[in-house]
């Protein structure tokens, strides 16, 4: 009985160690996929796991960057949630290919719905032109629980390259390619002033690799949990 005890000891042990492995990926808000081309256009999802079991995610709150704003902003209805997009001044006027930019989306908020424990809902934005020479965008974001908690997503990477407790979704920008080509094809038709532009875009599918991740975890603890039974048959069977 004691190796018994023991063997289950381990085995508890384990399930918790791949569950801290697994679940820490579905942990926070991001944005998918990670990184765009400058100078070009994209479309990206802001992906909210729920990271309570005793409460709802009923409202995402995503503050876009005034030092390198997006003159076009659209984003993809959502059954069973409100969207309110803010525009507001920006602190300096930027000079685009359109004319002077002198305000632009600053916040997007998503309500009304819920993202039940164990799930997690995509927020999709189409957007651009995406800055050129500048290595990334940051997105703060504030998820609010229907107990009345808010976890505030913002903070910067660390300078060691560690990733912070409460990072705020961030987008990669890499250089154009080299045949010139950048992003997705920009809208047809801009308009004669740099105004933000606001409008649903066409639907997409949803990634899941959140879901594979917590797949293979619990793959994984499944194959721990066959290897102590069968141990515990070798250790029970009669000597030749």
């Amino acid at each position: 009985m004691s190796f018994v005890r023991r063997s289950v000891t381990v085995l508890a042990a384990a399930t918790a160690l791949t569950a801290g492995l697994a679940l820490p990926a579905l942990a926070h808000v991001t944005i998918q996929p990670g990184s765009a081309e400058q100078g070009g256009f994209t479309k990206v999802a802001f992906r909210v796991p729920n990271e309570r079991d005793n409460a709802s995610t009923t409202k995402i709150e995503v503050s876009f960057p005034t030092d390198h704003p997006l003159a076009f902003v659209s984003v993809k209805p959502v059954p069973g949630w409100d969207v309110k997009v803010t525009e507001g001044k920006l602190p300096k006027p930027v000079t685009t290919e359109y004319g002077e930019l002198d305000e632009a989306v600053t916040k997007v908020v998503w309500s009304g719905g819920k993202v039940e424990p164990g799930q997690f809902q995509e927020f999709e934005v189409s957007m651009g032109k995406l800055p050129e020479g500048v290595d990334s965008l940051m997105f703060p974001t504030k998820q609010t629980y229907s107990n009345g908690e808010v976890v505030d997503w913002s903070q910067a990477p660390k300078a060691d390259g560690s990733e912070a407790e409460h990072p705020a979704p961030l987008l990669k920008l890499t250089p154009a390619a080299a045949n010139g080509t950048a992003g997705t094809t920009a809208p047809a038709t801009a308009p004669a002033a740099a105004a933000p532009s606001v409008a649903p875009v066409a639907a997409s599918g949803s990634s899941s690799d959140g879901t594979a991740r917590l797949l293979g975890g619990a793959g994984l603890v499944v194959g721990v949990i066959g290897l102590v039974v069968g141990f515990l048959g070798l250790r029970r069977r009669p000597s030749a």
